[in-house]
């Protein structure tokens, strides 16, 4: 296992970047030395020749999905399985969310599906790297070709994953990633997107601030002898505030210098439960195809015993001593928001045979194994923690033998 000093998730140059940032009493013309050093690091590490920094990782598709102008009328097909956050994304553009199916092994969106979702409306696809595992990126950069779609990659729940031998999040046309609290580095809260277009980067930059003239995809904050003209024409299109503050740039900046030993912590964790859980055939993890590479944010397994029901492996797994199980989210399409249709006004923009797509029967190998998946954190930075719980897994398999 990769050592984490002292056991503790933060253990590196946190305190002493917040400090740093503390000592300019937040002066404007020291307001972004952070920011442009955690954009420049996040892009040299994830090889990819831009990174805009944001206040979180829904913010991030917003600005671009927006920056290529998709809105009212376009479709954007996503995943069902997932944390809403990916159709708020689109919902907030003004476009329609489309559901594709998944994989029943890697539980990842499914090429298949898409490519029986593709209309003349669809506008961009947006995959989710589930639990830390990139989704099959080949077939869906393909129908992108075809189709001349636009592709997101939200990795939130994958950082230094690989596919094919690349990094996940460089295969799209751009990734977005989070830096929310319980995510493979954090800053408390926090996003990042990175591209290898510098039209788009410069777009999705000038959605990020607030369409400064003055900003680029390599620059994040105007200047101050720009506004000391009284001439100077600040917006040259509408944007949003979605700058990530200086003090969360500072701690993820520390968090990205030590992202190495992170993410492996959570894999060595990983690697336990699938030890704990090998002999059983009735508990059967997330597939790792053999051109990807896992980054494990969480450890999940699919529940096939029709005897046992979740909360019953859950209740046992916690008497003997677990930390407890997450359950997957329920399906996007089935949240209580599509079923009364409460978008906030943004479900005028839906079809109406769209909408009435959005009930059970949708993506039915989704609705199947969302109620069977297990969750199991992986963010233990002692290994004899995470050997305490996947021992306690493997005494709860047991007990149900």
């Amino acid at each position: 296992m990769s050592a984490i000093p002292s056991h503790r998730r933060i253990f590196g140059n946190e305190l002493k970047y917040v400090e740093e940032v503390l000592a300019t009493e937040f002066r404007s013309s020291e307001g972004s030395k952070f920011m442009r050093r955690l954009e420049q690091a996040f892009a040299e590490k994830f090889k990819s020749p831009y990174a805009i920094s944001f206040v979180n990782g829904t913010a991030t598709m917003h600005a671009a999905l927006e920056a290529k102008g998709i809105g009212p009328g376009d479709e954007v097909i996503v995943p069902p399985l997932t944390m809403s956050a990916t159709t708020f994304a689109v919902l907030q553009t003004g476009a329609t969310p489309i559901f594709a199916d998944v994989d029943a092994d890697t539980f990842q969106i499914d090429p298949k599906s898409i490519e029986e979702r593709i209309t003349p409306r669809t506008r961009a696809i947006i995959t989710v790297a589930l639990y830390g595992l990139s989704p099959d990126m080949n077939p869906i950069m393909a129908l992108a070709d075809q189709h001349r779609l636009f592709v997101i990659e939200d990795n939130a729940q994958c950082f230094l994953g690989l596919y094919d031998g690349k990094i996940a999040g460089t295969i799209g046309h751009c990734a977005s990633f989070s830096f929310q609290s319980s995510k493979h580095i954090t800053s408390g809260e926090g996003g990042m997107i990175i591209t290898a277009d510098l039209e788009l980067a410069e777009g999705i930059r000038k959605v990020q601030s607030l369409g400064y003239a003055g900003v680029s995809a390599t620059k994040g904050k105007i200047t101050k002898r720009d506004i000391q003209d009284p001439d100077y024409s600040r917006h040259v299109t509408m944007g949003w505030n979605y700058r990530m503050p200086e003090l969360c740039c500072a701690v993820a900046l520390a968090q990205l210098e030590n992202i190495d030993a992170l993410v492996q912590a959570r894999v060595d964790a990983a690697m336990k439960f699938e030890q704990a859980a090998r002999t059983c055939d009735w508990l059967v993890p997330q597939k790792t195809p053999s051109n990807c590479t896992n980054s494990y944010w969480t450890w999940v397994a699919k529940l096939t015993r029709d005897d046992i029901s979740w909360h019953q492996f859950r209740d046992r797994f916690t008497e003997l001593g677990g930390h407890g199980v997450y359950a997957a989210w329920k399906l996007t399409y089935l949240e209580p928001m599509f079923v009364n249709m409460n978008l906030l006004r943004r479900e005028c923009f839906i079809a109406p045979e769209v909408k009435e797509q959005y009930a059970p029967g949708l993506c039915p190998v989704a609705e199947s194994i969302q109620p069977r998946l297990l969750q199991f954190k992986t963010n233990y930075w002692d290994e004899a923690d995470a050997q305490k719980q996947a021992d306690i897994l493997a005494r709860t398999i047991s007990s149900f033998s």
